[in-house]
């Protein structure tokens, strides 16, 4: 079952010749608006505000990843939006959820997040509902993101890092047990149930299954 999600909503405003400076100070006059995504891209800047059904998909995923870590008893630090950007790369941006999960250790006792020194997050979720100008895929790899779960107009994709560009593949990284068909049934049922209810089915569904499964064996990157 493939779940896809339309493009709509208003176009993002896109500003060009902007230099990492004036990336960083609109990042704090933005600080605490949260409404507003900020994608830097080497001079290029996108400015966009999500839609509900944006929202939606992205809290419902981040719930499905809460229950995940907790079942398979996994660390987990939750970063949710937060700002990934590295200065050297001229790049940045925020993911709708990420998550430090075989890295979560290194960011105990931390309050603030610098790349040039922590690890970037294990898994970044990102629901492209409206359609970015810029390619956030290659900011991610960029970033050093192992796993992005992308969802998009063409469905759930698990994006894997390997070799500096992201492969899609059928398991998830941070959860090797995990396919991206296991999800979509789910997902399609958005708007049908409330999320408590669907969020219980999936916690019920990890346990009389996806506990029982032998994970894949890796990969080679």
């Amino acid at each position: 079952m493939t779940t896809a999600v339309p493009h709509t909503g208003y176009p993002p405003a896109v500003l060009h010749d902007i230099d990492w400076h004036t990336y960083s100070q609109l990042l704090r006059v933005f600080q605490g608006r949260r409404r507003l995504r900020l994608t830097y891209d080497r001079g290029t800047l996108e400015i966009m505000s999500p839609l509900f059904e944006h929202d939606a998909l992205a809290y419902l995923l981040g719930r499905f990843v809460d229950v995940l870590t907790e079942e398979l008893n996994l660390p987990c630090r939750a970063g949710r939006s937060v700002t990934l950007r590295r200065k050297r790369k001229q790049r940045g941006l925020e993911a709708d959820n990420c998550y430090w999960i075989a890295h979560a250790h290194r960011l105990q006792g931390k309050t603030r997040l610098d790349l040039r020194s922590d690890p970037p997050p294990d898994l970044a979720i990102e629901v492209d509902v409206t359609r970015s100008s810029l390619d956030r895929m290659s900011i991610y790899a960029a970033l050093n993101v192992p796993e992005v779960w992308r969802l998009s107009a063409s469905g759930l994709a698990f994006h894997i890092l390997t070799g500096g560009a992201y492969q899609v593949r059928t398991n998830s990284l941070a959860f090797p047990q995990l396919t991206s068909a296991d999800l979509a049934g789910f997902l399609s049922q958005l708007g049908q149930t409330d999320d408590t209810t669907l969020v219980k089915q999936f916690r019920d569904w990890v346990r009389r299954e996806l506990l029982q499964r032998t994970p894949p064996p890796p990969t080679a990157p």
